[in-house]
Parts: C-alpha cells; sequence; structure tokens
C-alpha cells in the first residue's frame, strides 16, 4: 500500500459523475492522502500504514519543531484513493497498473484504511472510490511524504 501524504491548511475533493458534481469531503488542518493498494495487500498493510500515518509528527509544536502528529494538534485527513500510485513508467510511455489492486479487493483495503485511520482518533473524510474527482489543496509548508507498507521508500 501507498500513500502519498501532503500537510494542509486545507483539501477537498469534488466528484464527477457526467454533468454532475458534489463535494464529496474536505478537511482544514490535516493531511490529504492519497492512497493506492498493491494486488498482494491485506488487512495488515492497511492497519500499518493508518498507524504510520497517524503517528506521523510534522506538525510544528510551540518551539517551531516538526514535533506533533495529526492527533496532536486536532487534524483531519481527507483520503482519496488512488490507484496510479502503482503506474510503472520504466518502460515505454504509458504506465503499466498491473501492480495496482482493482474492484472489491482494492476498495475493502481502501476502506479498510479509512476505519484504521478514524480508530486512532483522526477525523477522516473521504473522496469517492473509484470515481473520477477533482482534488484542491493548499500544501502547508510544503510537506509532501511518501509511504509505502513495505518500506520500498
Amino acid at each position: 500500500m501507498r500513500a502519498v501524504i501532503q500537510r494542509v491548511s486545507e483539501a477537498g475533493v469534488t466528484v464527477i459523475e457526467g454533468e454532475n458534481r458534489r463535494e464529496a469531503g474536505s478537511v482544514s488542518k490535516g493531511f490529504l492522502v492519497l492512497l493506492g493498494v498493491h494486488t498482494e495487500d491485506t488487512a495488515a498493510d492497511s492497519a500499518a500504514l493508518a498507524d504510520k500515518t497517524a503517528s506521523l509528527r510534522v506538525f510544528e509544536d510551540e518551539a517551531g519543531k516538526m514535533n506533533l502528529s495529526l492527533p496532536d494538534v486536532g487534524g483531519g485527513a481527507l483520503v482519496v484513493s488512488n490507484f496510479t500510485l502503482y503506474g510503472d513508467c520504466r518502460k515505454g510511455r504509458r504506465p503499466s497498473f498491473t501492480e495496482a489492486a482493482s474492484g472489491g479487493a482494492a476498495e475493502a483495503l481502501y476502506l479498510a484504511f479509512v476505519t484504521e485511520l478514524a480508530a486512532r482518533g483522526v477525523p477522516v473524510q473521504t473522496g469517492s472510490f473509484g470515481a473520477k474527482m477533482e482534488v484542491r489543496l493548499v500544501n502547508d509548508g510544503p510537506v509532501t511524504l511518501l509511504l509505502d507498507s513495505r518500506k520500498l521508500f
């Protein structure tokens, strides 16, 4: 499982369904989490990545050091599914997505991540799994981190 985590002062996601658009979720201070699920991921990957996300100390304390976590600052998380995090661009010009989980298995693990993150005291908003979405954010810092449940980076 992979996540791109951006510390934000605000973020939101709009779901596009034909001509209709609806606001699906938004957060103020907190994280925008773009989440990709691998074909071999399990519930253990969801739990481990949620734990790491909730406990990242990337918010400043009173001394200006990045020493506080999302629950410490009362921040929320906007979690948006993003299968393209497993796009392999090493060959050719079109990414291969063979490592990205699809369908029900991917959605179940995405929802497991959301549930695990919320269980750690983080208010969570989401996009709509598998939908066309527009994501907007104001990156605070900027602070952008990459996480991988297999610790590849």
